[in-house]
Protein backbone atom coordinates (compact mmCIF):
# COMPACT_ATOMS: atom_id res chain seq x y z
CA UNK A 1 0.00 0.00 0.00
CA UNK A 2 2.83 2.40 0.89
CA UNK A 3 4.48 1.69 -2.48
CA UNK A 4 1.19 2.35 -4.28
CA UNK A 5 0.70 5.63 -2.39
CA UNK A 6 4.23 6.73 -3.30
CA UNK A 7 3.62 5.89 -6.96
CA UNK A 8 0.38 7.87 -6.99
CA UNK A 9 2.08 10.87 -5.41
CA UNK A 10 4.85 10.73 -8.02
CA UNK A 11 2.29 10.54 -10.81
CA UNK A 12 0.42 13.51 -9.40
CA UNK A 13 3.65 15.49 -9.07
CA UNK A 14 4.62 14.64 -12.65
CA UNK A 15 1.18 15.69 -13.85
CA UNK A 16 1.55 19.05 -12.09
CA UNK A 17 4.94 19.57 -13.71
CA UNK A 18 3.53 18.70 -17.14
CA UNK A 19 0.62 21.07 -16.62
CA UNK A 20 2.99 23.86 -15.56
CA UNK A 21 5.12 23.27 -18.64
CA UNK A 22 2.06 23.57 -20.90
CA UNK A 23 0.58 26.54 -19.04
CA UNK A 24 2.12 29.77 -20.38
CA UNK A 25 0.98 31.70 -17.32
CA UNK A 26 3.16 29.47 -15.15
CA UNK A 27 6.17 31.51 -16.34
CA UNK A 28 4.51 34.88 -15.80
CA UNK A 29 6.69 35.74 -12.79
CA UNK A 30 9.84 35.07 -14.83
CA UNK A 31 8.52 37.12 -17.74
CA UNK A 32 7.58 40.02 -15.48
CA UNK A 33 11.03 39.94 -13.89
CA UNK A 34 12.70 39.96 -17.31
CA UNK A 35 10.45 42.82 -18.42
CA UNK A 36 11.35 44.82 -15.32
CA UNK A 37 15.06 44.15 -15.88
CA UNK A 38 14.85 45.17 -19.54
CA UNK A 39 12.87 48.31 -18.77
CA UNK A 40 15.34 49.31 -16.06
CA UNK A 41 18.35 48.64 -18.31
CA UNK A 42 16.91 50.55 -21.25
CA UNK A 43 16.00 53.56 -19.11
CA UNK A 44 19.51 53.54 -17.61
CA UNK A 45 21.46 53.09 -20.84
CA UNK A 46 19.11 54.93 -23.21
CA UNK A 47 17.35 57.57 -21.10
CA UNK A 48 15.39 60.53 -22.48
CA UNK A 49 17.65 63.02 -24.27
CA UNK A 50 17.48 65.52 -27.09
CA UNK A 51 16.50 63.63 -30.28
CA UNK A 52 19.72 64.74 -32.00
CA UNK A 53 22.12 64.03 -29.11
CA UNK A 54 24.85 62.00 -30.83
CA UNK A 55 26.76 61.27 -27.61
CA UNK A 56 23.66 59.88 -25.90
CA UNK A 57 22.96 57.72 -28.94
CA UNK A 58 26.55 56.42 -29.02
CA UNK A 59 26.47 55.51 -25.32
CA UNK A 60 23.18 53.67 -25.74
CA UNK A 61 24.35 51.88 -28.88
CA UNK A 62 27.64 50.73 -27.39
CA UNK A 63 26.06 49.44 -24.21
CA UNK A 64 23.22 47.53 -25.86
CA UNK A 65 25.46 45.98 -28.52
CA UNK A 66 27.91 44.75 -25.89
CA UNK A 67 26.96 42.25 -23.18
CA UNK A 68 23.56 43.75 -22.36
CA UNK A 69 20.58 42.04 -20.78
CA UNK A 70 18.60 42.87 -23.91
CA UNK A 71 21.09 41.21 -26.24
CA UNK A 72 21.25 38.11 -24.04
CA UNK A 73 17.45 37.96 -23.91
CA UNK A 74 16.88 37.83 -27.67
CA UNK A 75 16.34 34.60 -29.57
CA UNK A 76 19.06 33.72 -32.15
CA UNK A 77 16.73 35.03 -34.87
CA UNK A 78 14.55 37.95 -33.81
CA UNK A 79 11.87 39.68 -35.87
CA UNK A 80 11.42 43.46 -36.02
CA UNK A 81 9.01 45.89 -37.63
CA UNK A 82 6.22 48.38 -37.10
CA UNK A 83 2.72 47.59 -35.97
CA UNK A 84 0.56 47.19 -39.05
CA UNK A 85 -0.75 50.60 -40.11
CA UNK A 86 -4.02 49.37 -41.57
CA UNK A 87 -4.80 47.10 -38.61
CA UNK A 88 -3.00 47.79 -35.29
CA UNK A 89 -4.53 44.63 -33.83
CA UNK A 90 -3.28 42.40 -36.65
CA UNK A 91 -1.70 39.10 -35.66
CA UNK A 92 2.06 38.87 -35.92
CA UNK A 93 1.75 36.26 -38.65
CA UNK A 94 -0.18 38.81 -40.72
CA UNK A 95 2.44 41.52 -40.25
CA UNK A 96 5.49 42.06 -42.44
CA UNK A 97 8.57 41.78 -40.22
CA UNK A 98 12.31 41.77 -40.82
CA UNK A 99 14.61 39.01 -39.57
CA UNK A 100 17.68 40.12 -37.59
CA UNK A 101 20.43 38.61 -35.52
CA UNK A 102 20.60 40.01 -31.95
CA UNK A 103 23.67 42.16 -32.65
CA UNK A 104 21.93 43.99 -35.51
CA UNK A 105 18.82 44.77 -33.49
CA UNK A 106 20.77 45.95 -30.44
CA UNK A 107 23.48 47.73 -32.45
CA UNK A 108 21.42 49.61 -35.02
CA UNK A 109 17.68 49.68 -34.29
CA UNK A 110 16.78 49.70 -30.58
CA UNK A 111 19.35 52.46 -29.80
CA UNK A 112 17.33 54.81 -32.02
CA UNK A 113 14.77 54.90 -29.21
CA UNK A 114 14.82 56.38 -25.69
CA UNK A 115 13.13 54.88 -22.63
CA UNK A 116 11.85 56.02 -19.24
CA UNK A 117 11.36 52.60 -17.63
CA UNK A 118 7.56 52.65 -17.68
CA UNK A 119 6.16 49.42 -19.07
CA UNK A 120 3.17 47.10 -19.09
CA UNK A 121 3.17 43.29 -19.31
CA UNK A 122 0.22 41.36 -20.71
CA UNK A 123 -0.41 37.89 -22.08
CA UNK A 124 -1.99 37.62 -25.55
CA UNK A 125 -3.65 34.18 -25.88
CA UNK A 126 -4.02 34.52 -29.66
CA UNK A 127 -0.23 34.88 -30.04
CA UNK A 128 0.62 32.62 -27.08
CA UNK A 129 3.19 35.25 -26.17
CA UNK A 130 3.64 37.91 -23.53
CA UNK A 131 3.78 41.48 -24.80
CA UNK A 132 5.85 44.08 -22.97
CA UNK A 133 4.93 47.65 -23.93
CA UNK A 134 7.65 50.19 -23.14
CA UNK A 135 7.09 53.94 -23.37
CA UNK A 136 9.54 55.53 -25.78
CA UNK A 137 10.51 58.32 -28.17
CA UNK A 138 12.53 58.23 -31.39
CA UNK A 139 15.80 60.04 -32.14
CA UNK A 140 14.55 61.63 -35.35
CA UNK A 141 17.22 64.39 -35.48
CA UNK A 142 20.31 62.24 -35.82
CA UNK A 143 22.39 62.61 -39.02
CA UNK A 144 21.04 60.44 -41.87
CA UNK A 145 24.02 58.08 -41.68
CA UNK A 146 23.08 56.99 -38.15
CA UNK A 147 19.94 55.25 -39.41
CA UNK A 148 20.45 51.68 -40.73
CA UNK A 149 18.95 52.73 -44.06
CA UNK A 150 16.82 55.65 -45.32
CA UNK A 151 13.64 55.08 -43.31
CA UNK A 152 12.15 57.92 -45.36
CA UNK A 153 12.00 55.72 -48.45
CA UNK A 154 8.39 55.21 -47.34
CA UNK A 155 6.42 58.09 -45.85
CA UNK A 156 4.33 55.85 -43.59
CA UNK A 157 7.42 54.19 -42.12
CA UNK A 158 9.21 57.50 -41.46
CA UNK A 159 6.06 58.92 -39.87
CA UNK A 160 5.63 55.87 -37.64
CA UNK A 161 9.27 55.98 -36.53
CA UNK A 162 9.20 59.72 -35.80
CA UNK A 163 5.96 59.49 -33.84
CA UNK A 164 6.83 56.28 -32.02
CA UNK A 165 5.58 56.27 -28.44
CA UNK A 166 6.01 52.58 -27.59
CA UNK A 167 8.32 49.67 -28.30
CA UNK A 168 6.75 46.22 -27.98
CA UNK A 169 8.79 43.18 -26.97
CA UNK A 170 7.10 39.82 -27.48
CA UNK A 171 8.37 37.16 -25.06
CA UNK A 172 7.96 33.42 -25.53
CA UNK A 173 6.75 31.95 -22.19
CA UNK A 174 8.49 28.64 -22.90
CA UNK A 175 11.97 30.09 -23.34
CA UNK A 176 11.46 33.45 -21.59
CA UNK A 177 13.22 35.06 -24.56
CA UNK A 178 12.25 37.98 -26.78
CA UNK A 179 11.39 36.66 -30.25
CA UNK A 180 9.70 39.72 -31.81
CA UNK A 181 10.11 43.48 -31.40
CA UNK A 182 7.88 46.21 -32.82
CA UNK A 183 7.46 49.95 -32.65
CA UNK A 184 4.23 51.91 -32.84
CA UNK A 185 2.91 55.45 -32.72
CA UNK A 186 -0.50 54.25 -31.59
CA UNK A 187 0.07 53.66 -27.86
CA UNK A 188 -2.13 55.72 -25.49
CA UNK A 189 0.80 57.68 -24.02
CA UNK A 190 2.62 60.60 -25.61
CA UNK A 191 6.25 60.13 -26.77
CA UNK A 192 8.47 60.60 -23.72
CA UNK A 193 10.43 63.34 -25.53
CA UNK A 194 8.67 65.84 -27.77
CA UNK A 195 10.21 66.65 -31.13
CA UNK A 196 8.99 68.33 -34.27
CA UNK A 197 8.87 66.01 -37.24
CA UNK A 198 11.72 66.20 -39.71
CA UNK A 199 10.54 66.45 -43.27
CA UNK A 200 11.59 63.34 -45.16
CA UNK A 201 14.42 63.94 -47.63
CA UNK A 202 13.74 62.87 -51.18
CA UNK A 203 14.71 59.20 -51.50
CA UNK A 204 16.89 58.63 -54.54
CA UNK A 205 16.66 54.84 -54.52
CA UNK A 206 20.11 54.32 -52.97
CA UNK A 207 20.34 52.28 -49.77
CA UNK A 208 24.00 53.24 -49.38
CA UNK A 209 25.60 56.45 -50.59
CA UNK A 210 28.72 58.64 -50.43
CA UNK A 211 28.36 61.93 -48.54
CA UNK A 212 29.82 65.32 -49.46
CA UNK A 213 33.05 64.51 -47.58
CA UNK A 214 33.55 61.27 -49.52
CA UNK A 215 32.52 58.98 -46.66
CA UNK A 216 30.34 55.95 -47.18
CA UNK A 217 26.92 56.06 -45.57
CA UNK A 218 25.00 54.90 -43.61
CA UNK A 219 27.90 55.00 -41.19
CA UNK A 220 25.96 52.81 -38.77
CA UNK A 221 26.06 49.86 -41.17
CA UNK A 222 29.86 49.93 -41.50
CA UNK A 223 30.41 48.71 -37.92
CA UNK A 224 31.64 52.23 -37.17
CA UNK A 225 31.65 52.70 -33.40
CA UNK A 226 30.73 49.09 -32.65
CA UNK A 227 33.94 47.16 -33.16
CA UNK A 228 36.92 48.48 -31.25
CA UNK A 229 39.09 50.89 -33.26
CA UNK A 230 42.04 48.49 -33.13
CA UNK A 231 40.08 45.48 -34.41
CA UNK A 232 42.38 44.25 -37.20
CA UNK A 233 39.49 42.85 -39.23
CA UNK A 234 37.04 45.78 -39.15
CA UNK A 235 38.39 47.73 -42.14
CA UNK A 236 38.70 44.54 -44.19
CA UNK A 237 35.03 43.75 -43.64
CA UNK A 238 33.80 46.71 -45.67
CA UNK A 239 36.07 45.80 -48.59
CA UNK A 240 35.04 42.14 -48.44
CA UNK A 241 31.39 43.14 -48.40
CA UNK A 242 31.81 45.22 -51.57
CA UNK A 243 33.20 42.18 -53.38
CA UNK A 244 30.40 40.03 -52.00
CA UNK A 245 27.74 42.62 -52.88
CA UNK A 246 28.81 42.58 -56.53
CA UNK A 247 28.12 38.84 -56.61
CA UNK A 248 24.83 39.37 -54.77
CA UNK A 249 23.80 41.71 -57.58
CA UNK A 250 24.90 39.20 -60.21
CA UNK A 251 22.73 36.61 -58.48
CA UNK A 252 19.81 39.08 -58.29
CA UNK A 253 19.80 38.72 -54.48
CA UNK A 254 19.56 42.48 -54.02
CA UNK A 255 16.41 42.60 -56.12
CA UNK A 256 14.51 41.18 -53.14
CA UNK A 257 16.57 41.53 -49.96
CA UNK A 258 16.28 45.30 -49.60
CA UNK A 259 14.20 47.45 -47.21
CA UNK A 260 11.32 48.29 -49.55
CA UNK A 261 10.62 44.53 -49.74
CA UNK A 262 9.48 44.42 -53.38
CA UNK A 263 8.31 40.81 -53.04
CA UNK A 264 6.30 41.64 -49.88
CA UNK A 265 7.88 38.81 -47.92
CA UNK A 266 6.39 38.26 -44.47
CA UNK A 267 9.88 37.54 -43.07
CA UNK A 268 12.31 39.81 -44.88
CA UNK A 269 16.10 39.31 -44.77
CA UNK A 270 18.20 42.41 -45.53
CA UNK A 271 21.53 42.15 -47.36
CA UNK A 272 22.06 45.68 -48.70
CA UNK A 273 24.74 46.76 -46.18
CA UNK A 274 27.82 45.18 -44.53
CA UNK A 275 26.25 44.94 -41.06
CA UNK A 276 22.96 43.47 -42.30
CA UNK A 277 24.71 40.93 -44.53
CA UNK A 278 27.21 39.99 -41.81
CA UNK A 279 24.39 38.99 -39.49
CA UNK A 280 22.82 36.72 -42.10
CA UNK A 281 25.89 35.47 -43.99
CA UNK A 282 25.91 31.93 -42.58
CA UNK A 283 22.23 31.38 -43.39
CA UNK A 284 22.62 33.00 -46.81
CA UNK A 285 25.55 30.75 -47.70
CA UNK A 286 23.55 27.69 -46.67
CA UNK A 287 20.61 28.81 -48.80
CA UNK A 288 22.85 29.33 -51.85
CA UNK A 289 24.53 25.94 -51.40
CA UNK A 290 21.12 24.25 -51.27
CA UNK A 291 19.69 26.32 -54.15
CA UNK A 292 17.05 27.82 -51.86
CA UNK A 293 17.56 31.27 -53.35
CA UNK A 294 16.88 33.22 -55.47
CA UNK A 295 13.18 32.75 -56.26
CA UNK A 296 11.68 33.26 -59.68
CA UNK A 297 8.65 35.45 -60.44
CA UNK A 298 6.26 32.72 -59.27
CA UNK A 299 8.07 32.29 -55.94
CA UNK A 300 9.69 29.00 -56.93
CA UNK A 301 13.37 28.36 -56.20
CA UNK A 302 15.47 29.12 -59.28
CA UNK A 303 19.01 27.67 -59.09
CA UNK A 304 21.77 30.11 -59.98
CA UNK A 305 23.93 29.65 -63.04
CA UNK A 306 26.95 27.64 -61.94
CA UNK A 307 29.60 30.38 -62.56
CA UNK A 308 27.53 32.93 -60.58
CA UNK A 309 26.89 30.45 -57.77
CA UNK A 310 30.59 29.58 -57.58
CA UNK A 311 31.65 33.24 -57.44
CA UNK A 312 28.96 34.04 -54.86
CA UNK A 313 30.07 31.18 -52.63
CA UNK A 314 33.73 32.18 -52.99
CA UNK A 315 33.24 35.85 -52.09
CA UNK A 316 30.66 34.94 -49.46
CA UNK A 317 33.07 32.54 -47.78
CA UNK A 318 35.73 35.24 -47.60
CA UNK A 319 33.25 37.70 -46.08
CA UNK A 320 31.94 35.08 -43.64
CA UNK A 321 35.46 34.22 -42.48
CA UNK A 322 36.21 37.89 -41.76
CA UNK A 323 32.93 38.33 -39.88
CA UNK A 324 33.75 35.38 -37.64
CA UNK A 325 37.33 36.54 -37.11
CA UNK A 326 36.27 40.10 -36.21
CA UNK A 327 33.67 38.88 -33.72
CA UNK A 328 36.07 36.35 -32.19
CA UNK A 329 38.68 39.09 -31.76
CA UNK A 330 36.10 41.33 -30.06
CA UNK A 331 35.09 38.52 -27.73
CA UNK A 332 38.66 37.71 -26.74
CA UNK A 333 39.54 41.39 -26.37
CA UNK A 334 36.49 41.94 -24.23
CA UNK A 335 37.54 39.17 -21.85
CA UNK A 336 41.01 40.62 -21.44
CA UNK A 337 40.03 44.32 -21.22
CA UNK A 338 36.48 44.31 -19.88
CA UNK A 339 33.26 44.69 -21.79
CA UNK A 340 33.49 48.38 -22.64
CA UNK A 341 34.92 48.95 -26.14
CA UNK A 342 37.22 51.76 -27.14
CA UNK A 343 36.07 55.10 -28.47
CA UNK A 344 34.03 54.95 -31.67
CA UNK A 345 36.15 54.59 -34.75
CA UNK A 346 36.29 57.66 -36.96
CA UNK A 347 36.28 57.64 -40.69
CA UNK A 348 39.49 58.99 -42.19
Amino acid sequence: MRALTTSLLLLAFSARLAFAADDPLASRAQVEQLAANLAAELSRLCPPAQPGDQAAFDRCRHALWEDSTLRRSLTPIVLWGRVKDSDPDARLKETNLTQFAPDVLTGMYVPLFMFNGKHVVEYLPAEQLFRVTLETAFRNRLPPGQFPYPFWHEDAKWTAYQGANAVLLWIDPKTVKVKVGQYTNRAPNKPIVSSEFVRAPKFDGKWMWTDADGHEQPQATLFDGLFRPDNPYAAKLDVAYKDFALKLRDGQCLDCHVPNNPEKMKKLVLLQSPAHAAAEITRVMEAVRKDKMPLDQTGIEAPLDEPIKKALLQEGAAFEALVKAAKAWEKDRGKSMGSVPGAPAKKP
